[in-house]
């Protein structure tokens, strides 16, 4: 997805950044997280997604250059949040979010806003609404129950677990298929019995 933050070095707690209502720190999801320093009632605009505005011609040559942090602000321009005085670039993503984004009355100020009651302690995370196009490239790892393993927005959730089923039937069937062996149970026995920590 994106290159990580640089990794905090004093260790998982040390605090990276912090706002009126977030913590910035190591996060298990991915990089450094906000997460809540106090409980913050659903409807709170939270922080600011701030950054240079750029045109849409801008916009489009610095997501070529695989810059992340580019939000749509309206027709004629969007913010690049890559910037050191944003701490709001460090949320992460999740498919059960407990914030949105939302643009302002004016059009001008994209708020991170609560969609529920948050208790404090709680990581912040949004859908970050990505498309279809090479979403294999960015898989998720929010750990919500329902994840559906790759970065998209929520209104390709369905689609993106059709294709993750159709390709584990397709899978399925060609392990089922007379002569195909499975290497990995033919190493098994010479392999140690590993267990990962997930």
């Amino acid at each position: 997805m994106n290159p990580l933050p640089p990794e905090p070095a004093g260790g998982p707690n040390e605090i990276v950044a912090q706002t009126e209502w977030v913590v910035f720190r190591r996060s298990p999801i991915h990089g450094i997280g906000g997460f809540a320093r106090k409980d913050i009632p659903a409807g709170t605009r939270i922080l600011e997604y701030v950054g240079e505005k750029i045109t849409k011609e801008e916009s489009a040559r610095r997501c070529e250059a695989n810059n992340p942090y580019i939000f749509c602000l309206n027709d004629r321009y969007d913010i690049d949040g890559n910037v050191p005085w944003n701490p709001a670039r460090f949320l992460n993503h999740s498919c059960r979010p407990n914030c949105e984004t939302e643009l302002d009355e004016a059009g001008e100020r994209i708020w991170i806003l609560a969609l529920r009651d948050i208790r404090a302690g709680e990581e912040l995370t949004f859908n970050y609404g990505y498309d279809l196009t090479e979403y294999r490239d960015y898989p998720c790892n929010c750990g919500a129950p329902d994840c559906v393993g790759y970065i998209v927005a929520e209104e390709f959730f369905d689609h993106v677990r059709k294709q993750r089923e159709l390709e584990r039937q397709a899978a399925a069937a060609t392990a089922s298929q007379p002569g195909h062996t499975n290497p990995a149970a033919d190493d098994s026995a010479a392999q140690p019995d590993v267990h990962s920590p997930r």
